[in-house]
């Protein structure tokens, strides 16, 4: 193995691992809102475009990197299309359902 392999290895651990404490804090505690829908979607399909590349040119380096990458990209992605999309949704139609539910009407006491 060459050096300039063995940077490359180095460099695409660090960056990998750079990334791994957001995505570790974001899967465990499921909150989206302060991430950029933009960012993650381009940063997502970015790093597949690495991906692809390294594929084609049969470059480990950028292979071992981007995939795993691409994996912990896309479940924040996937985690942040769904609180923004979804998950509204869903608790919208929760409230609603609730707010159209007929009211119990109080039994009167037979003692009053």
């Amino acid at each position: 193995m060459k050096s300039v392999d063995i940077l490359g290895y180095f460099a695409a651990t660090l960056t990998t691992l750079s990334f791994l404490p957001q995505a570790l804090l974001t899967l465990r505690t499921r909150d989206t809102a302060a991430l950029s829908l933009t960012m993650y979607s381009a940063f997502t399909l970015g790093v597949f475009c690495w991906l692809i590349y390294g594929i084609y040119t049969q470059n480990n380096v950028i292979v071992f990197a981007n995939s795993i990458t691409f994996v912990l990209a896309s479940l924040i992605l996937g985690f942040k299309l769904y609180n923004t999309f979804f998950a509204h949704a869903l608790s919208h139609s929760r409230a609603l359902k609730a707010r159209n539910r007929p009211r119990r009407r109080k039994k009167k006491s037979r003692y009053s």
